[in-house]
């Protein structure tokens, strides 16, 4: 078997164009749909150097799969590429996003909306819980990371302690456990030689990294500052245009910080999103951050996109433009957040990929990061709870839960979990029996 032909940017433009439009499921199913297409049957990179890339963007805080895209498509074609992959990676979300949001927000009370919702929120919160598990069995093999993710739980859930803070003592906590437990603090990998091959890849194992894959510390910095500059140039003309007390700039501020703590993907780091957007600057209420979630669920790309949908609400309720205005305000909201969000994944890859690849040979997961994902997961149970709590109106007597949604999130559990159906199965699936719901004298 032959090693596949050079792939043009042409060629890879409208794959990337193409991924963005099927991308869903979550970053699991985004890498697992990126590894069938690009290990398996295309061959454009082989099966240890997609891992290799992948355990980078695994230890970088952002969108994972989005920052995996970026990479391969920077290996392949330069920055350029990695520019293209990146953004027609998320480009369709964005725009769906928007749309919904607009929809949302102008017929959010249309019977037919309210009943597809109705039914599409308790499986939000099925979903999450899913998610909490899965990332939980694979991660909790001890007491001590088990301790460390129930820790995690009740600092964010019950203490209420901001989520940057509850990250920092994990990753303090890994590096005294990787000093003292070792054994206790270990992720396991692939040893070399155990990864299945597929055949011979266009960029294969012993391929040696392009030209411009090759590291410098002057590329490094250059590309680090080009980056930072590109973020303080929108951010000051921001300021500039509108003021500091303008609600994009704080936007553009608050979803700064948000991409760099995003270390375990979306559902990690959506308590952090609800602290700012809801209890502190009042964008959208804690219902609409539901609702939103539960619209980002629907869409393909990164869940984080999420932070399009807070936008979109927050230049709205806000009227950052006037009141004749309420959807290019919103519109602003989404770019700003979707900028400052995914700006930083850019800046990691175009200028970290090229000391990845020269570390290559030796790179692995460190205790720290054992630690930190073990947080994770006590963060992510705290968020199914969140959103139960308002879904299921448990604030509430016993006698006025909502026992039809509950039902409704307890089948989906069991159909994610026992039977293993697909997500945008079970939202459709969900959507319409709340639909049916809505129209009967069930709740």
């Amino acid at each position: 078997m032959n090693a596949p032909e050079s792939v043009s940017l042409s060629q890879a433009f409208w794959y990337w164009l193409k991924l963005g439009f099927v991308s869903f499921g979550g970053p699991t199913g985004q890498i697992a749909l990126m590894h069938t297409d690009l290990v398996e049957r295309k061959r454009w990179i082989s099966e240890q150097r997609f891992l290799h890339a992948l355990n980078y963007c695994m230890l970088l805080p952002g969108p994972e799969a989005t920052q995996l895209a970026i990479y391969i498509g920077w290996l392949m074609h330069r920055t350029l590429g990695g520019i293209i992959a990146g953004l027609l990676f998320v480009l369709p979300s964005l725009l769906i996003l928007i749309l919904l949001s607009w929809v949302y927000l102008a017929f959010g009370d249309v019977p037919v909306i309210a009943g597809v919702l109705y039914g599409i929120k308790p499986a939000v919160v099925a979903i999450v819980l899913a998610a909490a598990w899965r990332v939980g069995s694979r991660s909790l093999k001890n007491r001590w990371l088990i301790a460390i993710a129930l820790l995690a739980f009740i600092g964010i859930a019950v203490l209420h302690l901001p989520f940057p803070l509850i990250i920092i003592t994990a990753a303090i906590a890994g590096v005294l456990g990787g000093r003292w437990l070792p054994h206790s603090f270990q992720l396991g990998g692939h040893a070399p030689g155990q990864t299945p091959s597929y055949g011979p890849a266009l960029i294969d194992d012993q391929t040696p990294p392009p030209a411009h894959a090759q590291f410098t510390w002057r590329k490094l910095i250059l590309t680090a500052l080009i980056g930072i500059a590109l973020g303080a140039l929108v951010g000051s003309l921001l300021v500039i245009t509108l003021g500091l007390q303008s609600p994009l700039v704080q936007m553009g501020w608050f979803f700064s910080k948000a991409a760099l703590l995003t270390f375990g993907g979306a559902y990690a780091v959506l308590p952090y999103v609800y602290q700012g957007a809801v209890d502190q600057f009042g964008w959208l209420t804690a219902v609409q951050m539901v609702d939103g979630l539960a619209l980002g669920e629907t869409t393909p790309g990164p869940l984080i996109m999420i932070v399009a949908f807070v936008g979109f609400v927050g230049g709205w309720t806000r009227e950052v433009f006037g009141p004749m205005a309420l959807l290019a305000g919103g519109t602003a909201g989404t770019l700003v957040a979707f900028f400052f969000t995914f700006l930083p994944s850019f800046i990691f890859i175009l200028a970290g990929g090229p000391f990845v690849e020269a570390t290559r040979n030796n790179m692995r997961l460190t205790a720290p990061l054992t630690a930190i994902t073990a947080a994770v997961v006590g963060v992510i149970a705290s968020l199914t709870v969140f959103f139960a709590w308002h879904v299921f109106h448990l604030a509430e007597p016993l006698a006025r839960w909502d026992w039809v949604a509950i039902g409704i999130a307890a089948l989906a559990a069991i159909a994610l979990l026992r039977f293993k159906v697909g997500t945008i199965r079970l939202i459709l699936i969900c959507a319409i029996t709340g639909l049916v719901v809505s129209y009967l004298p069930l709740k």
